[in-house]
């Protein structure tokens, strides 16, 4: 298999490092954490004007029809940065949401704006008690003639304190667990029966509980057979979390190796001392290991569903996970008291990579549900 990039795959990962590299230092990091919004609006902004946020869409619907390995060469690149936009839930999830299941109408209004980056959307799946199943849903909507109202509380919407529009799974039939009788609403954030609950994550973005009380909502697809879909799409939202920590494990082992050739001790570097260079070595080694799997990830990720394309994002998740997990503890460890500093930038590395490692599912869900997939296969 040749694993080289084509001419403009080089292209977009080289516009997309150098954008990052250009706006997105740790100071300046630091303050956009520290904004209303959370992130940089005018960072978000280059990223609709180089094109960047419409690369996953279809070109008859504005984009440029890029699959999953153009999307881990941008993620992998705002994963470097720690960047706080919410890329994969706005261009990535809510995208290729309304791409899936969206009608002509839909598509239009939506998908240009938020390919253009005008427009920053977020996605509504989990609640409180949902624990990463994405089928556990107790917010409901209901119908009277065209009209739909929904009522219940969202967990852990990651820019949705921002979004323009969020897209929220309800209950339509069925019981609390059923795959059937899933439904996706288009719901406005600023309209009447809608309140949302800012706060911060450990990770220096910024999210928001939803709560929901007879709130209008707009259906996106046909009613109760929204579930299909809301698992296609969270597979290309794993496979793209999957690049990011790719991205920032690679800055966390290059800032760990830098530091163990600077520290001295005995008068030595640190560095020289075999115990840590083994140590250093494992931090690669899971380094490579989830960059394989990673990139598995983002060659399927695009396909037709299937069993064997749902055990791949699986295995890359959890794989990733620990691996993340792991890098982020070492290079913890090998630095010292200095790593839990909060103005020392790898700090920040490992709490994003501790977040990712639950988003979507962390490694115990993942490889129950990777089991599962073997016992059918």
């Amino acid at each position: 298999m040749d694993f080289k990039l084509t001419e403009e795959q080089q292209m977009l990962q080289e516009t997309a490092a150098r954008l990052v590299r250009d706006a997105y230092t740790f100071d300046k990091r630091e303050k956009f954490s520290a904004s209303e919004t959370g992130f940089s609006p005018e960072f978000w902004q280059q990223m609709g004007e180089l094109g960047l946020t419409a690369i996953p869409f279809p070109e008859e619907l504005g984009g440029f029809g890029g699959t999953g390995v153009e999307n881990m060469l941008i993620m992998q690149e705002l994963g470097r940065g720690i960047t706080l936009e919410p890329y994969m839930e706005s261009v990535i999830l809510a995208g290729g949401l309304i791409t899936q299941l969206g009608s002509d109408s839909q598509k239009d209004e939506l998908l240009g704006a938020i390919a253009s980056g005008e427009l920053q959307a977020a996605v509504a799946l989990d609640e409180p008690s949902s624990h990463y199943l994405l089928n556990d849903v107790q917010t409901t909507a209901k119908q009277d003639g065209s009209d739909w109202t929904l009522s219940g509380r969202k967990a852990v919407v990651i820019g949705g304190h921002t979004a323009g529009k969020i897209l929220v799974s309800a209950r339509t039939a069925g019981d609390v667990r059923d795959e059937k009788g899933i439904s996706l609403f288009i719901v406005d954030p600023k309209g009447a029966g809608v309140t949302r609950r800012e706060y911060a994550t450990v990770d220096g973005r910024k999210g928001c509980e939803l709560f929901l009380d007879n709130a209008p909502g707009e259906l996106l697809g046909q009613a109760g057979e929204a579930f299909p879909a809301i698992t296609y799409q969270a597979g290309r939202a794993i496979a793209a979390l999957c690049a990011e920590a790719i991205g920032a494990m690679e800055v966390a082992c290059d800032v760990t190796l830098d530091y163990l050739k600077q520290r001295k001790q005995f008068g030595v570097p640190i560095g020289k001392f075999q115990a840590l260079q083994h140590r250093m070595v494992d931090m690669r080694t899971e380094l490579e290991q989830a960059t394989s799997m990673t990139i598995l990830a983002a060659c399927v990720a695009s396909e037709e569903d299937s069993v064997e394309r749902t055990r791949t994002l699986t295995a890359a998740k959890f794989l990733v996970n620990r691996s993340a997990r792991k890098v982020a503890e070492e290079a913890i460890q090998l630095h010292g008291g200095i790593a839990m500093t909060w103005e020392y930038s790898l700090a920040h590395y490992a709490k994003r990579l501790v977040m990712i490692s639950h988003q979507l599912g962390d490694d115990d869900h993942h490889l129950e549900a990777y089991a599962k997939l073997m016992s059918v296969a």
